[in-house]
């Protein structure tokens, strides 16, 4: 149903018929799976990145000026590209490594590319805001340097890491829909081929909906994790 030919009432309650969430639960799973991965990549690549600019940084622990520059340059070059930019720019290495440049699959590459710089300027952030006073104390103690990063600085910084880990999930949901547009599938391909290229408005409109509550899970269960830690902690 479009809106340029019925009442908005009439199209939002058709949104939740069946027929239409027909449509929208497989885009769901798509979705879902393309996040999934993704964001299982952007962890550990970001985690990585971040902690080489963390032990490179000149008040890190092992600070090393011109690789944290280049690092930290090439890291903001990629932040500075449009998502759409870098999706397009991702498409040569997708059709090498899958054999077409669409589809899921590719679509979480190019996701991943995309949300790793980000990740790791979080991490990078909040591995440097632990407490000098306590990493002298592990250091006086006789601990190496990654004991102090294990020991230490990420048990330090696990809240924050978590709300930042949920804010990246968050901009990958987004990334998958904007994926969409490129035969990613997904809730952003129906979005695209119903609700603009078809005017099907009740149908964009579920998948509105479904992106939402997607959204709204990952926040809330990030800051469960979160208070969880905190509260173990004793902070709150």
């Amino acid at each position: 149903m479009s809106l340029l030919k019925y009442p908005l009432w009439e199209v939002v309650a058709h949104s939740f018929s069946a027929d239409v969430w027909s449509v929208i639960i497989p885009a769901i799973g798509e979705t879902l799976y393309m996040a999934l991965l993704a964001s299982l990549i952007m962890l550990v690549g970001g985690i990585l990145v971040g902690l080489a600019l963390m032990l490179t940084n000149p008040n890190g622990l092992l600070p090393v000026k011109p690789v944290h520059a280049v690092v930290g340059t090439f890291i903001n070059i990629l932040r500075s590209l449009p998502e759409m930019v870098m999706i397009i720019l991702m498409i040569p290495v997708t059709q090498l490594l899958f054999g077409q440049s669409y589809g899921s699959n590719s679509c979480i590459i190019a996701v991943s590319a995309c949300c790793i710089p980000f990740y790791a300027r979080i991490v990078e952030s909040s591995l440097l805001e632990v407490d000098r006073g306590a990493i002298d104390a592990a250091r006086s103690m006789g601990s190496t340097n990654a004991q102090i990063v294990f020991g230490v600085i990420i048990p330090e910084t696990l809240p924050s890491l978590t709300r930042g880990f949920t804010t990246a999930i968050i901009s990958v949901i987004s990334m998958t829909a904007l994926s969409g547009m490129f035969g990613a599938g997904g809730l952003g391909d129906i979005a695209v081929r119903f609700g603009y290229q078809r005017f099907q408005h009740d149908v964009l409109l579920a998948a509105v909906y479904a992106l939402l509550v997607i959204v709204s899970v990952v926040q809330i269960a990030g800051n469960v994790c979160s208070r969880a830690e905190l509260r173990r902690r004793a902070l709150v």
